[in-house]
């Protein structure tokens, strides 16, 4: 836990499940979640107390997620190919959604306003999801290796950041149920962390080169001292 401010460590929090790969702050319920890989879980805390304060069993490992501001957590289902809806007052799985076609999401973004859900998918696809009924209203084509997804709703532009053949796919809401892939932006491949200016509707990316070695995961080990910020937007 860090104050804002001065950046000053006030503590830690323990408990929570193995593998954690996504955290967000819910409005609603003003508590922190966690998504945890490997426990194929959601830690609930109550950041005033600095606790864990519940756990909620999830169908599979989760990805990347969003929360509403009205009491709705999303979250993607890497190996299951589904999403799940959370209530965040009562810690509780609302619904789970199959995704299929789409492979192995992980990147999720949120138009609030005409209640969609952008997932980002292996098989080189973004499915839409009616986030009220939690029905699939289309399907768009996108890059290789896929891994965050945003939403910039003054221009009405989703952006998949494509790690693995180094492009951010741009696609452009028409209306709620039509989609247009409006650009392929090069970046640089292992270019997968993104996020969004929303003031100045640029990106940021995170990109490192791939060495010719590879970590215990199976990883290519980054080359030392290539570490990169990519800035992608208009000058």
């Amino acid at each position: 836990v860090f104050d804002l401010a001065t950046l000053k460590p006030l503590g830690s929090i323990t408990g929570t499940g193995q593998n954690p790969d996504a955290i967000l702050y819910d409005s609603a319920s003003r508590h922190v979640f966690t998504f945890n890989g490997r426990s194929a879980s959601a830690s609930v805390i109550d950041p005033a107390k600095r606790t864990v304060i519940a756990t909620i069993a999830l169908p599979g490992k989760p990805e990347f997620a969003q929360a509403d501001g009205a009491g709705h957590v999303y979250v993607n289902i890497e190996d299951k190919a589904e999403l799940v809806e959370l209530d965040s007052h009562s810690n509780a799985v609302l619904h789970t959604w199959s995704l299929a076609p789409c492979e192995s999401p992980s990147g999720l973004a949120l138009d609030n306003a005409h209640h969609r859900l952008f997932s980002v998918c292996d098989n080189r696809l973004m499915a839409v999801t009616d986030a009220n009924t939690g029905k699939q209203v289309a399907t768009v084509a996108i890059g290789d290796g896929p891994d965050a997804a945003v939403f910039d709703p003054a221009t009405g532009m989703i952006y998949s950041s494509n790690g693995r053949c180094g492009t951010i796919t741009a696609v452009h809401e028409d209306d709620a149920n039509h989609y247009t892939v409006a650009a392929t932006i090069p970046t640089q491949k292992s270019a997968r962390t993104m996020t969004l200016d929303p003031q100045t509707h640029r990106l940021y990316l995170s990109a490192a080169t791939p060495g010719t070695k590879k970590n215990a995961r199976g990883w290519p080990e980054m080359l030392p001292d290539s570490f990169t910020v990519l800035v992608v937007g208009q000058p």
